[in-house]
């Protein structure tokens, strides 16, 4: 079996879908080798995560963007002799015209340009419609939660029996990360105060300014012991919530090691996004051990489960009685700390990536 996997999102800067891939082909590589799971454009070695920049050399990356390029643009054949000898092709969303002699495969990460297109750049609900297409083309699909994979269902009127739910998986990093390395990260981004912390883009998805509304909403004792700190990328149309983040601690974004770190350090972590396919951010945190408080919508009940305190993402009073509940409440702290450890074992790399060999091998008939 040889199945190539389009990893050219890794070469570009990207959040979620980067995370995925940069994890799943590393851990299907170590399970199953790297003659069984390659890449376009070739990558046998790659650089730390980072999703602000390549994880490939300056001409690794100008090669395969460019090879991408053609085939999205012009006749030439360029993917069917960049994967000539691949069994499958598993495609990424920036691929326009798969391989057509291999089986097609993909990944579908969330729908939201479809559901929510108000939430989305033009650039983002062009992709998705292009994806939908090969989606449907697809001889199987992966969904990374069951959430999606309804979605995927119900909206692009995927056959049930097409797709397949195979949960995400969390980095080993956000497992009990070392003490000395949670204080450095203090010390270096001078955290004195215990905090709340939010992980996530900057952009109307990530629904920032119902946070900001609510921590305000709360009693001042409470905002005078913890601080409230926004880590993320700036993504777009996100100039009113940058004005608002001059009243809270923003610290842009954070490289790859000192995220788990950062999230291991915080008293609470909430995330009140309106849409997410998977939610790594939820799932990191509870990793981490840190009491978790997310939306009730999407995929987010489904990988938080009872592990999180779950409030309407439209409701300022709910994220705002969450909130002084949790951080009044040592107890309820503790309790949702050992739970969200335990519910976040569920979601291994490991696992997921014996999942995928095993999705790959029924693709072909094995």
């Amino acid at each position: 079996m040889r199945v190539v996997v389009d990893a050219t999102p890794l070469l570009v800067r990207s959040a979620g879908v980067k995370n995925y891939l940069y994890h799943w082909i590393m851990h299907m590589r170590r399970a199953a080798g790297p003659a069984v799971i390659g890449t376009f454009p070739p990558l046998p070695h790659v650089r730390p995560l980072t999703h602000e920049a390549s994880v490939a050399g300056p001409l690794r990356t100008f090669g395969g963007l460019a090879a991408l390029g053609l085939s999205n643009h012009t006749p030439l054949p360029v993917l069917e002799l960049m994967t000539r000898d691949a069994d499958i092709f598993h495609a990424s969303v920036l691929v326009r015209h798969p391989p057509r002699r291999a089986r097609l495969t993909a990944t579908v990460h969330d729908l939201t340009g479809f559901l929510m297109p108000e939430l989305h750049p033009r650039a983002n609900l062009v992709a998705e419609s292009s994806f939908a297409r090969l989606a449907r083309r697809a001889d199987r699909l992966i969904a990374v939660s069951e959430c999606t994979r309804q979605d995927a269902i119900r909206v692009l009127g995927i056959a049930p029996e097409k797709i397949t739910t195979i949960h995400s998986g969390i980095a080993d990093a956000y497992f009990d990360p070392p003490v000395e390395s949670v204080d450095a990260v203090r010390l270096r981004y001078g955290l004195v105060r215990p905090f709340v912390l939010f992980v996530g883009t900057i952009e109307p998805r990530k629904n920032l300014d119902l946070l900001l509304d609510a921590f305000e909403s709360l009693p001042l004792a409470l905002r005078e012991h913890y601080q409230l700190v926004i880590a993320g990328p700036v993504g777009w149309n996100a100039e009113h919530t940058l004005k608002r983040l001059s009243m809270v601690r923003y610290l842009g974004y954070i490289p790859e090691p000192d995220l788990a770190p950062l999230t291991a350090a915080a008293e609470v972590f909430v995330y009140p996004s309106l849409y997410e396919g998977f939610g790594f951010p939820v799932a990191q945190a509870m990793a981490a051990g840190v009491p978790v408080i997310t939306s009730n919508v999407s995929s987010l009940p489904e990988i938080a489960g009872a592990a999180a305190l779950l409030v309407d993402p439209r409701s300022q009073s709910e994220l705002h009685t969450a909130l002084a509940r949790l951080l009044t409440s040592p107890d309820l702290r503790i309790s949702l700390a050992a739970a969200g450890r335990d519910r976040a074992r569920a979601f291994r790399w490991q696992a997921c990536a014996a999942k995928s060999l095993d999705f790959f091998r029924a693709v072909l008939g094995k």
